[in-house]
């Protein structure tokens, strides 16, 4: 049995659950409160750094964190309809590029807003506010300029790199909106938003919505 250590606001742990959903994999999913001191210890004991998502395979005594690595992990786990790392090496890479580059540079700084957001007034930081911001931007052109016709992020196959652009494209929109400058991505989204399992993600995330320090 698989089991998902997750929080349905998590953007990290919606990358995750996308990428699960998409292979049809029977797992169990083990809400985690960060907040809760008895839901926190008990999580690290699964995984000591104590951050989500994490993938726990029982059979093969084996815990999986971080998002990428545990969808890569996922993906070999046997036949599936789909794969979310394309066979062939230079479309994996990529892939694996895609995937990094939405993590890195649009993910990454978008939490950096998030969590500059909930500090107190005299903890704030506008000018590592202003760099992430910025950052973004630069990734929003980047990623702008690589869509190719889609409708996914290489092409007709959707894979890890969709599964890592929807969380932050949908909270990097939030923080830095694409608005008219960027048609393309704006588009891309609005697809992902329609695709089975990142609605069925949204939908779960709904009634957390609320939490989001908008």
């Amino acid at each position: 049995m698989l089991t998902l250590y997750y929080h349905p606001l998590s953007s990290f742990c919606w990358k995750a659950l996308i990428g699960l959903y998409e292979l049809e994999i029977p797992f169990e999913k083990r809400l985690v409160d960060l907040s809760n001191e008895q839901d926190r210890a008990a999580f690290a004991r699964v995984w000591p750094i104590a951050k989500f998502p994490v993938l726990r395979d029982d059979a093969a005594s084996r815990t999986v964190p971080e998002s990428t690595i545990l969808l890569e992990y996922a993906d070999g786990l046997g036949p599936r309809p789909g794969r979310l790392i394309p066979g062939d090496p230079d479309r994996a890479l990529a892939c694996r590029l895609r995937d990094r580059l939405f993590d890195a540079y649009i993910h990454v700084p978008m939490q950096t807003i998030v969590g500059d957001r909930i500090r107190p007034a005299d903890k704030r930081d506008p000018y590592g506010v202003a760099r992430a911001r910025a950052q973004i931007e630069t990734e929003y052109g980047e990623a702008e300029a690589s869509l190719g016709d889609g409708p996914w992020a290489l092409g007709d196959a959707f894979t890890l790199a969709d599964c890592a652009a929807m969380p932050a494209l949908f909270y990097g929109n939030k923080v830095a909106p694409l608005g008219e400058r960027w048609p393309g991505l704006a588009a891309y989204l609005a697809r992902l938003e329609r695709r089975a399992s990142i609605a069925r993600v949204l939908e779960e995330a709904a009634p957390y919505f609320a939490m989001f320090p908008g």
